[in-house]
């Protein structure tokens, strides 16, 4: 008889009780070129995990169920398939979810992350609600013994994208960056990368409700993202420059227009997110006059995952208060928190 596990099922999308916690799962076996990962910490993704799980696009309408959710975790490699070292048996690791083919022309290019048949752990095959999950070796990167566990899941789930943005952005030492969404999950993770590359960081998000987050991060600058003077204190605190890099993981119309006068000559646009989906209204004229570079991301690729792992070897590290732990028994309240709002930084859930 194989072995059972613990882990959530989906039968049915909706509200969070959908998720239900049962003990007869089979442990799946490693096929060639995977890893078993024994999971430990479980990052909470809104849109991969809260979004799916409601049935909203664009990943629930890909789930087969019943479906086992989970995308981004870290553990410990308790089994390997062929042709895997078994020397990495025992390591602790951090997991990306990204799936690719690594034929297509992106994947040719390192461009994994423009693959053609892009899919991932927790959307396309099962994920990682479970005690244990099967991944591609490639996707576990080992961490060093110092990093918390749970933070090792939070940067698994931010690091790459965060990475990514401030790659696309080109920002390096006294570059001013401006983070929309500071106090988010991927924002304060952004926040706290730029600092780490040099850059002067300013975070810009609602003051009033998130303010012991945000006086967490390593900024130059805090500001409301509601305050009608945005682009006029922007531009003021960076003596009349402007903003070298905005990177904006909202796409708030609203917010749009109020600090994007303040994006300096030579600036860059960085863009990841869209949680309205409503309208930009864009004017092209600056961009041209300017010489301004509006930029797309949608995840990080493997080069990118291997640098911010490189990073974290060299000393990088999220403060305490940008990664929020629960028990993942408490599944199902997690996801209620992320759906109304009530979730900051990073929620992580700790499989005991």
């Amino acid at each position: 008889m194989s072995r059972r596990m613990r882990g959530y099922v989906m039968r049915a999308f909706g509200a969070p009780d959908v998720m239900e916690l049962v003990d007869d799962l089979p442990v799946p076996e490693p096929a060639d070129g995977e890893v078993l990962i024994r999971v430990q910490a479980i990052a909470l993704a809104r849109t991969k995990d809260v979004a799916m799980r409601a049935g909203r696009p664009p990943f629930a309408p890909r789930v087969s169920l019943p479906h086992t959710p989970g995308t981004e975790h870290a553990g410990v490699i308790e089994a390997v398939g062929t042709n895997v070292d078994p020397a990495l048996l025992g390591t602790r690791v951090a997991v990306s979810a990204v799936l690719t083919c690594g034929a297509c022309r992106a994947c040719r290019r390192g461009r994994e992350e423009a693959c053609a048949d892009f899919r991932l752990v927790g959307v396309d095959r099962p994920g990682c609600y479970a005690e244990f999950v099967t991944v591609p070796a490639a996707n576990a990167f080992p961490i060093p013994d110092d990093l918390p566990i749970a933070h090792a899941a939070a940067l698994a789930a931010n690091g790459p994208v965060a990475r990514a943005q401030l790659d696309a952005g080109s920002v390096g030492s006294g570059d001013v960056v401006a983070i929309m969404g500071a106090a988010g999950a991927l924002g304060s993770t952004a926040a706290c990368l730029a600092h780490h590359r040099g850059a002067s960081v300013i975070a810009v998000d609602r003051v009033a409700s998130k303010a012991g987050l945000l006086a967490a991060l390593p900024a130059d600058g805090i500001f409301d993202g509601a305050d009608p003077e945005l682009a006029a204190k922007l531009r003021a605190h960076t003596g009349g420059w402007g903003i070298d890099c905005v990177v904006d993981n909202l796409g708030l119309p609203d917010l749009w227009l109020a600090y994007r006068p303040a994006v300096a000559t030579l600036g860059r646009i960085v863009v990841s997110g869209a949680i309205g989906r409503d309208a930009i209204p864009m004017e092209l004229l600056p961009f041209y006059l300017h010489s301004q570079s509006l930029i797309g991301v949608r995840t990080g690729n493997f080069t990118q995952m291997a640098g911010l792992w490189s990073d974290v070897s060299a000393g990088f590290r999220l403060p305490g208060t940008v990664v929020r732990t629960m028990p993942w028994t408490d599944m199902p309240q997690a996801h209620a928190m992320v759906e109304n709002g009530a979730a900051i930084a990073q929620t992580v859930l700790e499989v005991s």
